[in-house]
């Protein structure tokens, strides 16, 4: 378990949330149960927008990680907002085991063949990204620090 430590892990780990982001955005346009991309449905585009925060936090964090630099409000705000976002990734992954477990109630009904393989494929990415999600904020602990905002006070130099 030592070996997720590492510096060369946070950046594993940074370019696997990536991938796994854009993986999503486009499979959030994907009908199961029709075999089609729907670009006109306004629901589609609120996965793609809750991503800009997540990639927002992932710059912040790659920044501080690179510049050797404390936590920040601004980069609190952003991890505060992620939790909340996380909570719609663990829905979005309910959601698509929710649709996976419907399989067997329309047996009557032309189900794609790609039901299962695209299906299960979609929610092992919807639960690598949240479990990756929740290891960058183990990192941000380790390799940023707390967010101890007495130190922050500290190290601001009004006089400049």
């Amino acid at each position: 378990m030592n070996y997720l430590w590492r510096p060369s892990s946070w950046k594993m780990c940074l370019v696997l949330t990536i991938g796994v982001l854009l993986t999503l955005i486009v499979s959030n346009f994907y009908g199961l149960y029709t075999d089609k991309f729907y670009f006109y449905k306004v629901d589609n585009y609120i996965f793609p927008l809750l991503t800009i925060v997540h990639f927002s936090y992932l710059q912040a964090m790659h920044l501080k990680v690179n510049n050797k630099d404390f936590s920040d409000n601004q980069l609190r705000n952003l991890e505060y907002a992620l939790y909340a976002i996380l909570l719609v990734y663990i829905f979005k992954a309910t959601d698509t085991a929710y649709i996976l477990l419907s399989y067997w109630e329309f047996d009557a009904y032309v189900i794609p063949e790609r039901f299962v393989p695209f299906g299960m494929t979609i929610l092992s990415v919807q639960m690598m990204l949240i479990m990756l999600t929740v290891l960058s904020f183990r990192y941000r602990r380790q390799v940023i620090g707390r967010y101890n905002f007495d130190q922050i006070n500290d190290k601001l130099d009004s006089w400049q």
